[in-house]
């Protein structure tokens, strides 16, 4: 099995490599021991003439039921199907330091990378979980990272490092990982979403061909997933439709977000400036992305676009894909921020129908005797 084969290149950072208890600076925890790439991983010119399946599944970040819902899909595929290929949107690097963990006899990495992800959504108790689940009951789950190198600075430093200690700056893996961040540098810098869409395809495309035959399963977010959709700017295909441009019919893909129950908003009411507003409260969301808030809490008011309309802007934006509900424009939310230390911010913003880098955006404005604090939009 070509899984078999790939395995090998896994195995070797793990022969006569010991693993130290997790202390220090991260690089540090990993005892460099003589390794080698393998060419048993080469794919037979048998395997080059297969055609494997791509199976892709679209979801909201860190979402409970979502995760539940593929780990039952990859358990399926893999006790069922045969699969060993788990393609996730996580960086090159992070993916193969996930690799060298599943074959560890300890949690020591996982751990690493889980604190890499601080002020992600990827450091959610429930995601660390997910992939604990996916080592337990597949171990021979092999991860890849096909987006641009977030973390760079820690998960990608780390890893050239321990290549490094282990004599394997000339190998694949050392080019493939310097790749990585240098997109993810790219993106840093531009905030280029259109950039990060093609290289995300891009890299799906090197790391599914390199398989020479293997069905794989995929878990990106929905917006990347689609088989007919634009990208987040509407300005190019998304990855899944360059897939299917690419790859044509052995594409698959489902949208995980529909499983997620609708918010049943709450009645209430908000009084500004002594006048009382109908509401809808839309309820709580998770800020662990950030270092200064702990979570923060949605109204949507009823009627009130023509009160506030004219009202000053502050030029702190949030986009509609924030927020836990359709958002139109003409309309008028509260948002209150509650800190890691308690206290609250209470925020105003109105949809004018404008645009922020290609997307469509809420825009935070002044009230009489309010003073919002700016903070950093969710992107």
């Amino acid at each position: 099995m070509k899984a078999k084969k790939y395995m090998a290149l896994i195995l070797f950072f793990i022969m006569l490599t010991g693993m130290t208890a997790c202390t220090g600076d991260s690089t540090s925890n990993f005892v460099s021991g003589p390794v080698s790439e393998s060419e048993s991983a080469l794919p037979s010119q048998e395997e080059e003439n297969v055609i494997g399946q791509i199976y892709l599944y679209g979801e909201i970040h860190a979402e409970d039921i979502i995760l539940e819902k593929e780990l039952e899909l990859w358990y399926d595929y893999y006790h069922n199907d045969g699969m060993r290929h788990l393609f996730v949107e996580l960086p090159y690097f992070t993916a193969e330091f996930l690799n060298i963990w599943m074959q560890s006899d300890n949690d020591d990495i996982l751990d690493i990378v889980y604190n890499d992800w601080a002020r992600t959504l990827s450091h959610t108790p429930s995601v660390k979980e997910f992939y604990k689940q996916i080592k337990s009951s597949c171990p021979e789950t092999i991860f890849h990272g096909t987006d641009l190198g977030h973390q760079y600075f820690t998960t990608g430093k780390s890893y050239l490092e321990y290549l490094a200690q282990n004599n394997l700056t000339d190998s694949t893996f050392y080019v493939l990982a310097q790749e990585s961040i240098a997109q993810g540098k790219h993106y840093e810098t531009r905030s280029d979403d259109i950039y990060r869409e093609n290289k995300m395809a891009e890299n799906f495309i090197r790391e599914f061909d390199a398989l020479a035959g293997e069905s794989i399963m995929g878990i990106y977010g929905a917006k990347h997933t689609g088989l007919d959709a634009m990208d987040s700017t509407d300005s190019v295909p998304c990855m899944g439709n360059q897939l299917q441009e690419h790859y044509g019919n052995i594409i698959y893909s489902e949208d995980l977000s529909l499983i997620v129950p609708m918010i049943e908003p709450m009645a209430d009411s908000i009084t500004i400036n002594d006048k009382e507003y109908a509401a809808l409260n839309y309820g709580t969301q998770n800020m662990n992305w950030s270092k200064d808030y702990s979570f923060r809490e949605f109204w949507h008011l009823e009627n009130a676009y023509d009160d506030f309309k004219d009202m000053v802007k502050t030029g702190n934006v949030l986009p509609y894909d924030d927020y836990p509900m359709p958002v139109e424009a003409g309309q008028v939310f509260v948002i209150d921020y509650t800190k890691t230390d308690g206290s609250v911010i209470r925020k105003y913003y109105r949809s004018d129908g404008n645009e922020w880098k290609g997307k469509f955006i809420t825009e935070e404005f002044t009230v009489p005797e309010s003073n919002p604090e700016n903070i950093m939009s969710e992107e």
